[in-house]
């Protein structure tokens, strides 16, 4: 028997994973799949199903097996941001693989599935302002307005115009503009009010054609001493300010086998921030405004002056020797290794502070 094109894809495929894939229209569904290798955490146990969607007729062909079968689903991006437990995940694990980038003007379409930092970097090479503090993050486009990703004083919620989704409620392709979004400090809608609702498919930024690159926040001015960078300076002293705190993927720095910033800073009252300081003799914390009542506290300070100090460990989880923010997988951690770690710095955080720290990643099977 011959076998061309689709034909010879599904034959190649299935001797390939044998008997642990199914074909769903153009949906290869395999059975069993380890996705500690698809996290820059690199822990969590196997994916009962798991399918890699590239393009829209594929994630809603995803969506109702899911539905037909009465499987849960999760949303897998590039993995930069999550916790997966040991035991894996009971459903579906479907990852957004559509790519695409298209450049028009000020404004950026860019599909769900493309790298964000060389992203970040083709828009850089475009004379185009908005994302230059962004450089290094890892991950998906698309995990981008879920988490409001944010470093080093923007956020991508000043540029994002629409983010186009498959919502599953209606079965229906739709592009939500900025406001419906909901953006606040690494929040949207789509991780809190409609977490399970939306699955973000592609986003469009707006853009500034030869813009000033944004030189907002501390350590950028300190490195600048008072300069004007161009967008290119900006993107090389983000990314070596990163890499010197290892909140850059390399494979050869174990301090970047992380989920990136494990915690979000808190944000309290001025009230309360002058109250802790009193009780605890502290002449003034380190601080960042939010608005006129409230103030946003470095959660890596707190960290550190609740006794978890650069290096510290805990089995074969610890923190990251060069920033106090990252929980990271010394070889060979666990899933429960690790979340055994940020309980205790939760817990160490309160009683001295009575704050609680909020984790930014996402967990799963948990």
């Amino acid at each position: 028997m011959a076998y061309c094109g689709e034909s010879w894809r599904k034959l190649r495929l299935s001797l390939l994973f044998g008997a642990n894939i199914n074909f769903v229209a153009n949906l290869n569904i395999q059975k069993e799949v380890l996705l500690a290798p698809f996290t820059t955490l690199g822990v969590g146990g196997p994916a009962k199903f798991y399918a890699a969607a590239t393009s829209e007729k594929e994630i809603e062909d995803a969506v109702k097996y899911a539905a037909d079968n009465s499987l849960e689903l999760f949303v897998l991006g590039g993995g930069s941001n999550i916790v997966i437990s040991d035991q894996g995940f009971d459903g579906l694990v479907l990852q957004v693989d559509l790519r695409g980038v298209k450049f028009s003007g000020d404004q950026v379409t860019v599909a769900a599935g493309e790298d964000w930092d060389t992203f970040v970097s083709q828009c850089i090479n475009g004379d185009l302002a908005g994302l230059e503090c962004l450089s290094g993050i890892p991950g998906f486009v698309g995990g981008t307005p879920v988490q409001n990703v944010g470093a080093y004083g923007q956020e991508v919620s000043e540029t994002i115009e629409t983010v186009r989704c498959f919502d599953r409620n209606t079965q229906e392709f739709v592009d939500l503009t900025n406001q419906e979004c909901g953006f606040s400090y690494r929040t949207s809608l789509f991780n809190s009010t409609h977490r399970e609702r939306y699955i973000v498919v592609s986003v469009t930024y707006l853009l500034n054609k030869k813009g000033s690159p944004k030189i907002e926040y501390k350590d950028l001015k300190e490195y600048f001493a008072g300069s004007v960078p161009s967008l290119g300076q900006t993107r090389d002293a983000v990314l070596k300010i990163r890499r010197a705190k290892s909140m850059v993927i390399d494979l050869n720095d174990p301090n970047s086998r992380s989920a990136g910033s494990f915690f979000k800073n808190p944000i309290i009252s001025k009230e309360t921030a002058i109250q802790i300081a009193e009780r605890l003799g502290i002449e003034k914390m380190p601080q960042f405004p939010v608005d006129e009542d409230r103030i946003k506290i470095p959660a890596a300070w707190l960290i550190e002056q609740s006794g978890f100090k650069k290096g510290f460990r805990l089995g074969n989880a610890g923190i990251s020797a060069n920033h106090s923010l990252a929980i990271i997988n010394l070889g060979g951690a666990s899933a429960s290794e690790i979340v055994a770690l940020k309980d205790v710095i939760q817990i160490g955080v309160k009683e001295k502070f009575d704050i609680s720290l909020t984790p930014e990643p996402i967990f799963v099977g948990f």
